[in-house]
């Protein structure tokens, strides 16, 4: 599994995917993560001048420009459509290279689009080989690159972020552990087994400040029809 992410901001994934699970999958490539800017793909640059300003500062003011004013007012900066197409071609195109077989998928990320849950992952875990992710910014992306592309809008929840990336992180975190593989042992999958939303390890008795704390007896008896029956009793209850 390939994952494309379109993002002005690749640096905010660096901490999760250099981590456990996903740092391993990467490492022992079940998966593979590219990060493509529209920030490279512009070719707009801000004019003001940074005299006399440190060398960050100017470095800063002179980065290719990636936003424009809304179109009919409005508060804040819409990214522009051609540097964002330009980078999904960019994939594309270097896909269109592989000699193996591919199938892609071009996801938008947007609030109001289709609810992205575990059979969502697990669905386009089966089907493609490729995923495409374009992580908006500020008030969005100019609507028309949506146009130009077959893409699908995909929602992680009922709320507003800042920016797509930490809707991308969760997609990527849910797909690849639908990949053969990168769990290490796939019965792991919670969501392919009767798994309690309560866990327990030891101690058997717990002491915190004066009180115990009991793990369930059943979970105790060697009884596996009912520690089954209790932990779907948990999962309704």
């Amino acid at each position: 599994m390939r994952f494309h992410i379109i993002s002005l901001f690749p640096g905010a994934f660096d901490s999760y995917i250099g981590e456990s699970i996903i740092k391993r999958a990467i490492e022992d490539k079940k998966i593979e993560i590219s990060f493509y800017n529209p920030r490279d793909y512009a070719d707009d640059k801000l004019t003001k001048s940074a005299k006399g300003r440190s060398s960050d500062h100017a470095t800063a003011w002179f980065r290719k420009r990636i936003d424009q004013k809304p179109y009919a007012g409005g508060p804040g900066m819409v990214i522009q459509a051609l540097p964002v197409a330009k980078a999904i071609d960019a994939v594309l195109k270097k896909l269109a290279r592989k000699k193996k077989k591919v199938a892609t998928k071009i996801i938008f990320l947007s609030p109001s689009g289709k609810q992205f849950d575990t059979p969502y992952a697990k669905k386009t875990a089966q089907k493609f080989t490729d995923i495409i992710i374009v992580c908006g910014r500020y008030e969005g992306i100019d609507a028309r690159v949506q146009k130009m592309f077959k893409m699908e809008e995909v929602s992680v929840g009922p709320f507003v972020l800042t920016g797509g990336e930490l809707p991308a992180l969760i997609m990527i975190d849910c797909i690849s552990r639908q990949v053969e593989g990168v769990l290490g042992n796939f019965g792991s999958l919670e969501e392919s087994r009767t798994a309690s939303k309560d866990s327990y390890t030891r101690p058997e008795i717990l002491e915190y400040k004066g009180k115990k704390y009991k793990v369930p007896k059943v979970l105790l008896s060697g009884n596996h029809a009912e520690i089954e029956k209790w932990r779907k009793d948990k999962l309704s209850g």
